[in-house]
């Protein structure tokens, strides 16, 4: 090895001893940042810990109202009065949030499961018109199968105002003639509905209904 092979060398390693040294600092700003991770120890608190206790006497901003809105999965209960604003408000909820796979009708022909994902089942079938309202609460706030949770997009009383409008929507197709009140009997007769001549009798399901499906989400 030549005298000018050995300094190039030597040259080379001084330069790459510089550059390891000054590292550390070149790269403070973004990837080492002045920060404490979970539960990581901290010299700045007298205990040691980065993590802080609840102040006492204090209560979280927000868990108030999801608790007093909060029910079983098992349960059927429902905590806010069912009325028309309500309706209104989940109509409008479900048409931005849950009809994409869901469909307008909640039969799972939504414009993403048209477009190729798997058809979620529909809401008209016996399994989901007998589930609870606690479980629908469940599945909305938590996910299920490719359904991912809108706990973050959708707050507590926007849940059970879609929940209202989906129980209306299932008892839009299951609904029998005696159900309804006597001025919309009256006007179902006088449209010569199937139903008016009889009525006991359930109607008809809409046709481009698809069939149950055991996947995707609720």
């Amino acid at each position: 090895m030549t005298s000018t092979s050995r300094f190039c060398m030597a040259a080379s390693a001084a330069i790459c001893l510089v550059f390891a040294a000054g590292c550390r600092y070149l790269r403070q700003d973004m990837a080492d940042q002045p920060k404490n991770r979970p539960l990581s120890p901290s010299e700045f608190f007298p205990d040691g810990r980065s993590e802080r206790p609840l102040v006492e006497n204090t209560v979280a901003h927000g868990a108030i109202a999801e608790d007093e809105l909060f029910v079983p999965k098992d349960s059927d209960k429902f905590p806010l009065p069912v009325n028309q604003e309500l309706l209104e408000r989940g109509e409008e909820r479900y048409r931005i949030f849950c009809t994409p796979c869901h469909g307008l009708q909640g039969d799972g022909n939504g414009m993403v499961a048209v477009r190729g994902m798997k058809h979620p089942p529909t809401y008209h079938q016996d399994r989901l018109r007998q589930v609870p309202n606690g479980y629908i609460y469940d599945v909305i706030t938590n996910g299920f199968g490719q359904m991912l949770g809108y706990s973050a997009q959708v707050p507590p009383r926007d849940r059970w105002a879609i929940i209202a409008y989906l129980r209306a929507l299932q008892l839009s197709r299951n609904a029998k003639a005696a159900d309804l009140p006597a001025e919309l009997r009256e006007k179902l007769k006088q449209s010569g509905g199937p139903s008016a001549a009889k009525p006991g009798s359930e109607p008809k399901p809409q046709r481009g209904s698809t069939k149950d499906s055991t996947g995707g989400s609720i």
